[in-house]
């Protein structure tokens, strides 16, 4: 069968869905792999090295006879309506927001799995993107505060003087949150964070950081995430969090869930409080944002203080976060590989929660209450 991996074609994606050091995995398991001419270039990743690695490179019609079709942002509606009847695709696909794409595979019948679904089991750890990607945007968040801030991270003792370490607030533990908390205490930072889930308290202290506990009840939700909260509850929250968010130096806010919009944690009047030339991130931005007035992709002065706005933002880290990606992407299109052919068994509970559409339906409710089809 044709594994096809694709240039990436929306704006900022630097990332690639195959890397060279994963193509053997494929053709070991009896596929074929081609790689559409140029797809790894702004990862560093060049077409030789695919070539070394068993790939054929393409520069034309790569979509024809394609079997499975690996990419990061899904097909553009056009470049799904080429694809055969009973092709597969394999991306992020946030169904909800993407109806057209959806609307394509459904009406070319493309089986389209989409990575965000993939759940968190420990069987499915190897296959989540999610938390592959949550791991490089973490990493990047501290790197961009950092630069910004005009002012050291670490504790400097010199001859003329002791220079404070920065106090960095990170809001999220999650995968993001945690790995912004380690990269921050590396750099030298004092660090604290908060999460709404009380079992977060002890994954926090354990990388040194201090836990900000607000004496609130604790909101364990399902699959790692944390469960909605009352309007009542989230102003609370946010009054609580205020001064600690303008004692900081540095805001971090990692606060996702897929699939709804991320919770509003601070208020404008809390940025406008804090020091001038504080930093604040959002990676939660493209989502709606967990401070207010954030966008994606864009920064800007709220009082003296810079608020970023993150945008893709593991794309700004493109050779580690495409073999993380990559590594995803081989796990689970190798779990529906049998002798050479990729064959989705819907009775895997990994492969059934993953799918969008298949044989020419949408297979979730919700996105086919958002195409206005109904049960």
């Amino acid at each position: 069968m044709k594994v096809v991996v694709v240039n990436e074609t929306r704006e900022h994606e630097r990332r690639v869905a195959l890397v060279p050091e994963l193509v053997g995995r494929l053709t070991g398991a009896g596929l074929e792999v081609v790689v559409e001419s140029g797809a790894g270039r702004a990862a560093r990743f060049p077409d030789s090295a695919y070539e070394d690695a068993g790939a054929r490179i393409a520069s034309t019609d790569v979509l024809d006879g394609a079997d499975v079709v690996l990419s990061v942002q899904p097909l553009e509606p056009s470049r799904m309506a080429q694809l055969s009847n009973g092709a597969m695709t394999v991306s992020f696909l946030p169904a909800t927001q993407e109806l057209d794409v959806v609307r394509a595979a459904r009406d070319a019948s493309v089986t389209s799995f989409s990575v965000e679904l993939v759940p968190r089991i420990s069987r499915a750890q190897s296959m989540d993107a999610l938390t592959s990607q949550a791991l490089v945007a973490g990493y990047r968040a501290v790197l961009i505060a950092a630069e910004r801030l005009p002012r050291f991270f670490p504790l400097s003792m010199t001859a003329a003087g002791t220079v404070p370490p920065a106090e960095v607030l990170v809001l999220g533990a999650g995968v993001a949150g945690l790995q912004a908390i380690a990269t921050a205490r590396r750099l030298g930072a004092r660090v604290a964070a908060y999460d709404v889930r009380a079992a977060a308290a002890e994954e926090i202290r354990s990388l040194g950081a201090q836990f900000v506990d607000l004496e609130l009840p604790s909101l364990e939700g399902s699959g790692g995430y944390a469960r909605e909260m009352t309007e009542e509850r989230a102003q609370l929250q946010r009054d609580l969090l205020a001064p600690h968010v303008s004692a900081s130096d540095v805001v971090i806010t990692t606060a996702a869930v897929p699939g709804r919009a991320a919770p509003l944690l601070v208020e404008r009047a809390a940025v406008e409080a804090m020091r001038p030339g504080s930093v604040v991130v959002d990676l939660a931005a493209e989502s709606g944002g967990n401070v207010e007035g954030s966008q994606p992709g864009l920064e800007h002065e709220v009082g003296e203080a810079l608020l970023i706005g993150g945008r893709n933002v593991p794309s700004q880290l493109p050779v580690h976060a495409s073999r993380l990606y990559a590594a995803n992407l081989v796990n689970l299109l190798l779990l529906m590989t049998s002798d050479g052919k990729v064959t989705p068994d819907f009775d895997d509970e990994i492969v059934d929660a993953a799918c969008v559409t298949h044989d020419g339906t949408v297979r979730l409710e919700t996105v086919r209450e958002a195409l206005g089809e109904g049960s």
